[in-house]
């Protein structure tokens, strides 16, 4: 039997199969998120895997159940496998955002689903490292953020010859428009492509607006011939959405948050790119984008400020502002392959503990596991073996030292690299292993 289609299998290394995904470097990406997201401040958090329909519905419309996983569930009720983490996000915000004190700043590390075609760099199932700031309307926040994306891809060993973050408004577009449906309105020219938006907060898109996002997020995918046509059906042409997209002068908002990263030595990884616009309706802010410099994959992350979700979502009950920003796993591990990043999965065991007179066999049990209680990682035979077979199966795991018990409960311990044998009591045999284990994980 077959795993479904965009769907993995996780094995620990070495691999078996070409096809199969490595269970080290899933858990090599995750710590390093999780280390970085606490050096930053930020909380771990979690939600259901499985929501109401509406949940989702109620955020992006009618046409994303379409990319879901939904059924109905023994309950009678709609639901919906995650395809995202933000609305679950907003609705537990929404529900208890006044038992936390402001900035609430949180990440989590979902798996999420959808129901889509399966292409490069996209599955039906992923891992993303989702990190968001909630309370906070100044771009301190969005700067905020944007660092932590940055020094979580620097912690993966990836540098600004790797990588850039695309930084771009939802308000400067947003003004862009308003100034050509005016100018359509009076019979005059398409909008000055210089951007002039007073940074005001714009509410959430009606249809036509929506549908201009829609069109400038495929830009650089789309045949320009067919955008230039979708554009003047709005009233704007390509020339001038261009011209605004070349000047790639800052808003206020954005020029803050630049000044903000360059002051931490970030703004070699930051540029303005007013191609980067989130297809989503919901963001209401700058947006952001990271990209690989060679353009060999998909967006690694992507996010922005939205201002309206939890009052969408909580139906007017709650407001707060928002903002954050969600970095999947496949893509980033893609990248990391491509560039020879990861490191290398073969440590092996602290100790392998010989059991060669069975007559010992309950003070070795005895000695194993006061050194697993040290946190030393140790195996044993779990049955009688001869003395050869399970040498050589330390030496399979890679143990980097045998310990053994003789009738005087005296440890015996050989380092396998370099073979030097010491016999010593648990405590020394405690700290030599342990001595061992921090040289290894250097």
């Amino acid at each position: 039997m077959e795993r479904l289609p965009g769907f993995r299998d996780f094995y620990p290394e070495p691999l078996p199969h070409q096809d199969v995904w490595s269970a080290d470097v899933r858990n090599y990406i995750f710590d390093t998120w999780r280390n970085v997201a606490r050096r930053y401040g930020f909380r771990e958090y979690d939600g259901p895997p499985l929501e109401p329909l509406e949940l989702y519905t109620t955020k992006s419309g009618d046409e994303i159940v379409g990319q879901l996983y939904n059924f109905t569930d023994k309950g009678d009720r709609a639901v919906a496998l995650r395809p995202e983490m933000t609305p679950t996000l907003a609705r537990m915000v929404a529900a208890h955002a006044r038992n936390y004190k402001k900035p609430i700043k949180w990440f989590a590390i979902p798996q999420l689903f959808r129901y889509e075609r399966q292409q490069k760099g996209r599955l039906r199932e992923h891992f993303q490292f989702n990190a968001d700031i909630f309370g906070e309307t100044d771009p301190a926040a969005d700067a905020e953020l944007i660092a932590l994306l940055i020094d979580s891809l620097r912690a993966l060993k990836l540098t600004a010859d790797d990588f850039v973050i695309r930084l771009s408004s939802r308000n400067a577009w947003h003004e862009f428009f308003q100034r050509g449906t005016r100018n359509a309105e009076r019979g005059t020219h398409t909008p000055d492509p210089q951007p002039q938006t007073p940074d005001a907060r714009p509410q959430t898109p009606d249809a036509a607006e929506y549908e201009f996002y829609q069109i400038i997020d495929k830009l650089e995918r789309e045949d320009p011939a067919q955008s230039d046509a979708k554009l003047k059906a709005l009233g704007f042409s390509l020339d001038a959405v261009r011209g605004f997209i070349a000047a790639a002068k800052p808003t206020v908002e954005l020029g803050a948050i630049l000044q903000n990263l360059t002051a931490r030595g970030l703004g070699d990884f930051v540029k303005i790119d007013y191609n980067v616009i989130r297809g989503l309706a919901y963001y209401t802010g700058p947006v952001f984008e990271a990209f690989d410099k060679k353009g060999e994959f998909r967006a690694i992350a992507g996010g922005g400020r939205y201002d309206n979700l939890v009052k969408l979502i909580s139906g007017g009950k709650v407001e707060s502002s928002g903002l954050g920003f969600g970095m999947g796993d496949v893509v980033l591990t893609e990248l990391l392959k491509e560039r020879g990043l990861l490191p290398p999965f073969d440590t092996g065991l602290d100790a392998f503990c010989l059991i060669e007179d069975e007559s010992l066999r309950a003070e070795s049990l005895k000695l194993i596991h006061d050194l697993r209680a040290a946190g030393l990682a140790v195996d044993y035979p779990l049955t009688p073996a001869k003395p050869d077979k399970q040498f050589k199966r330390a030496l399979e795991l890679k143990a980097a030292f045998t310990v053994k018990l003789d009738k005087k409960s005296i440890v015996q311990i050989r380092n396998l690299e370099t073979r030097e044998e010491k016999a010593v009591d648990l405590v020394e045999a405690t700290a030599l292993l342990r001595k061992g284990q921090t040289h290894q994980r250097r």
